[in-house]
């Protein structure tokens, strides 16, 4: 895995297949002594785009195309290569949020948003995917055990911009949108089965059919979990 530098950095794919490896780093833990500020230089690829700029605040990820994150359901193949930048933590109980800025998605099926990769049978993601000129895709793709499901809703075309808070408690999630970083809206909540330890979480973009787009991520931040305890049923025994 390749490390992000702290200032400006822009790159490629590393064609030599060689793989960097750092002590590790709990990102969430460092951000709430921060004040919720996210050091991108310790973030890592899990998959490097095909062009990248990482600002101090502000990354930009270039799509190749025929890149995409998907397993078997439905459509029965299974698309695994998917630029993902993420960090890592131990942490159970926390927010992570995210602007997202994809005035560049042109061709259907872009996309790019916020993602928590464990591995390639456990996944979860939550964005927009252009459709047309009409209108587009918000939606989240949950994979367990090999296997994904896709739920959204369509939004006019005009929407450029998305905000995402991603929360854990414990081995549960919560992906929620917003327009305007303010108010967030719940857009799926579910169980990881391999999500109950360390777990890493970030950013990715991807063009699935014939396109490359430059997705632009910004406002990035953690803070305490606001994805409060339940308040009603209690749970069973």
């Amino acid at each position: 895995m390749a490390a992000v530098a702290t200032t400006i950095l822009s790159g490629c794919i590393n064609r030599s297949g060689e793989t960097q490896t750092k002590d590790f780093v709990d990102n969430v833990k460092d951000a709430l002594a921060n004040g919720g500020r996210i050091d991108l230089s310790t973030l890592q690829w899990t998959r490097e785009p095909k062009g990248y700029v990482v600002n101090k605040d502000t990354i930009h990820i270039t799509t190749a195309p025929l890149t995409d994150l998907w397993q078997r359901t439905y459509y029965h193949f299974q698309n695994d290569n998917a630029p993902v930048l993420q960090m890592k933590t131990r942490e159970k109980f926390f927010s992570f949020v995210v602007k997202t800025d994809f005035s560049g998605s042109h061709h259907r099926f872009d996309q790019c948003g916020i993602v928590m990769y464990l591995d390639s049978e456990t996944w979860l993601k939550g964005s927009v995917e252009y459709e047309n000129k009409e209108f587009q895709h918000l939606g989240s793709v949950v994979t367990n055990n090999g296997y994904s499901d896709w739920a959204t809703t369509a939004i006019p075309a005009n929407v450029k911009t998305m905000w995402y808070r991603f929360s854990r408690r414990d081995n549960d999630y919560c992906i929620e949108c917003s327009s305007n970083g303010t108010v967030f809206t719940q857009m799926r909540i579910c169980h990881m089965y391999k999500g109950e330890e360390e777990i890493s979480f970030g950013i990715y973009a991807c063009s699935p059919e014939e396109s490359s787009f430059t997705a632009v991520f910004s406002d990035m931040k953690i803070t305490e979990c606001a994805w409060k305890a339940h308040d009603g049923q209690q749970p069973d025994d």
